[in-house]
C-alpha cells in the first residue's frame, strides 16, 4: 500500500461544504439487507477502485478476484486500479457528480468516516458483507463506523517500522537496529563514515513525521476535548529531531518531491541503510538487488523518542457506494475479499497485515516472518482519530513538513502556521 496523505485536499473541503448534497450522515441510502435467497445465483456487474501497486501487489489482489469470480460465475468485477494518492478526490468527485463511481472502492481508514459523513458510502450493517464482526481487530473496525452505523469492512491494516540493510549495518559496526532516536542518529552517522552509504532516508509525508510526534508524546489533537493540540512543545522537540537529522548529515537532505520513491530506490539500491515504512512497501523491497537475499532485510520498530516509540495506525477498507446499482453483488464481493481466507492468501504473498485475529492463527500466515515482527507493533501502534475531518489533517502537515526540510522555516513557525490551518478546519475547536 502506498499512503495517500500528500494529495491536496482541496476537493476535500468543498465537498465537506456541501455535505447535504450528498445526504448528509448517509441516512438515506437504501436498505442494506440482500434479498438474494441464494448468494450463489447473484448476478450483475461491479466495479472495484483497487489502490496497492499495480506491479508487486495488483497481482495478488486480482487472483483472488479470479477466485471469486469461480465461486460466482454470474458477478463480473470490473478491476480498476487508481493510484492511492488521487483515489480521495476522484471518488468524492463523481460521488458527488452522481456519475462515474465505482460499486466498490478500497477506501484508506482516513476517508471511510469523511466519505460516510457526506452520505457517499452504503450502510453495511444487516447485510452480508459483514460476516463475523467479532473477528476483527478493534482498531480496524473502529475505523469503519460513522454514527453508530458500519460504513465499510476492514481489508487490511498498517503501522510504520524501521526497515533496513543488515549488510551496511554490519559493516558500520551494529549488529541491530537502533531502538531510540539518539541510536538511530548515530547509526546512521557511522554508516555514512564507514560505507559510504546514506544513513536514513526520510520520506516527505505526514504519515512518516507521525513516529517522531509520537514518540515525544506529541499529537495532532484532542479529539475528546475538540482541542488542536499539533502546537505544542511535544511536537517542537520532535520537529528540532527532524532537522537535526538532516543538518547533522544522518538523513541525507530529501527530495521534497518523489521522496517516497527516491527513499525506495535508495533502500533497494543498497545507497541508505534505513527508511520508514510499512508492510505494503515489502513486497517492492524485495525485487531490489540489496534484498534478492530476503535474509539481508531487517524490520524493527521504530526507534523510541523521549516518551515512546510511536507508529501510527493505518490501513485500507472496502466501502460500497451508496448509489450502487448493484448492491447484492457488492455485497458478496465485499464479504469474500474480506475473509479469513482472503486475508491470509494476502499476508502470505505481498505481507499486507491481516483485520482478522483468525488469519493470524493460519500456518502460511504464522511462516511470513515480516507478518509476524509487524504484528506486535501494529497492536501498541497508536490511534488516529477516525472522524470525517481526518483526511483534511495531512496536506498542512505535509506542506509544513516540506518547508521544514526546505529549511525555510523553523520547527516553531511550522507547527504555528499548521495549527492556523487547522482552525480553518475546526472552526469551534480550541
Amino acid at each position: 500500500m502506498r499512503r495517500a496523505f500528500s494529495a491536496a485536499t482541496i476537493v476535500a473541503a468543498l465537498a465537506l461544504a456541501v455535505a447535504a448534497c450528498g445526504g448528509g450522515d448517509g441516512g438515506t441510502a437504501a436498505p442494506t439487507q440482500s434479498t438474494a435467497a441464494d448468494p450463489l445465483k447473484i448476478s450483475g456487474e461491479i466495479t472495484w477502485w483497487d489502490t496497492v501497486r499495480p506491479d508487486s501487489e495488483g497481482p495478488t489482489f486480482q487472483a483472488l478476484i479470479k477466485d471469486f469470480q469461480a465461486k460466482y460465475p454470474n458477478i463480473k468485477v470490473k478491476y480498476v486500479n487508481v493510484p492511492s494518492d488521487q483515489a480521495q478526490n476522484q471518488f468524492q468527485t463523481a460521488a458527488q457528480a452522481g456519475t462515474g463511481a465505482p460499486d466498490v472502492i478500497r477506501s484508506e481508514v482516513a476517508w471511510t468516516s469523511q466519505f460516510a459523513s457526506l452520505g457517499y458510502l452504503q450502510p453495511l450493517d444487516g447485510s452480508r458483507a459483514v460476516e463475523n464482526e467479532a473477528d476483527f481487530l478493534p482498531g480496524p473496525l473502529s475505523s469503519t463506523k460513522y454514527n453508530g452505523k458500519t460504513y465499510a469492512v476492514p481489508q487490511v491494516t498498517d503501522t510504520l517500522a524501521l526497515i533496513y540493510n543488515k549488510r551496511l549495518l554490519k559493516e558500520a559496526g551494529h549488529e541491530k537496529a537502533p531502538t531510540t532516536v539518539e541510536e538511530l542518529k548515530q547509526t546512521a552517522l557511522d554508516v555514512k563514515a564507514k560505507t559510504g552509504a546514506g544513513g536514513l532516508a526520510l520520506n516527505v509525508d505526514s504519515y512518516f513525521l507521525l513516529p517522531f510526534m509520537y514518540g515525544e508524546g506529541g499529537d495532532l489533537l484532542d479529539v475528546q476535548n475538540k482541542k488542536i493540540t499539533v502546537n505544542s512543545p511535544a511536537n517542537v522537540k520532535a520537529m528540532a529531531t527532524v532537522v537535526d537529522l538532516v543538518t547533522s548529515g544522518a538523513a541525507p537532505k530529501p527530495a521534497i518531491q518523489d521522496s517516497y520513491a527516491n527513499a525506495m530506490t535508495a533502500l533497494k539500491d543498497g545507497k541508505t541503510a534505513m527508511i520508514y515504512n510499512g508492510p505494503w512497501a515489502l513486497s517492492e523491497i524485495y525485487q531490489g538487488k540489496e534484498f534478492q537475499d530476503k535474509a539481508n532485510l531487517g524490520i524493527a520498530p521504530v526507534p523510541a523518542g523521549s516518551v515512546k516509540a510511536g507508529a501510527p495506525t493505518g490501513g485500507w477498507n472496502l466501502a460500497i457506494y451508496a448509489g450502487s446499482k448493484n448492491l447484492d453483488a457488492s455485497y458478496e464481493f465485499v464479504r469474500f475479499m474480506s475473509t479469513a481466507e482472503s486475508q491470509a492468501k494476502v499476508a502470505k504473498e505481498i505481507s499486507l497485515l491481516p483485520t482478522r485475529p483468525s488469519a493470524y492463527d493460519r500456518p502460511e500466515v504464522q511462516a511470513n516472518e515480516a507478518v509476524s515482527v509487524f504484528k506486535p507493533i501494529m497492536e501498541t501502534a497508536t490511534a488516529r482519530p477516525w472522524i470525517p475531518e481526518g483526511g483534511q489533517l495531512f496536506q498542512p502537515l505535509l506542506e509544513g513538513y516540506q518547508s521544514l526540510v526546505g529549511g525555510q522555516t523553523t520547527p516553531e513557525d511550522m507547527l504555528k502556521k499548521v495549527d492556523g490551518q487547522y482552525h480553518g478546519i475546526f472552526k469551534d475547536w480550541s
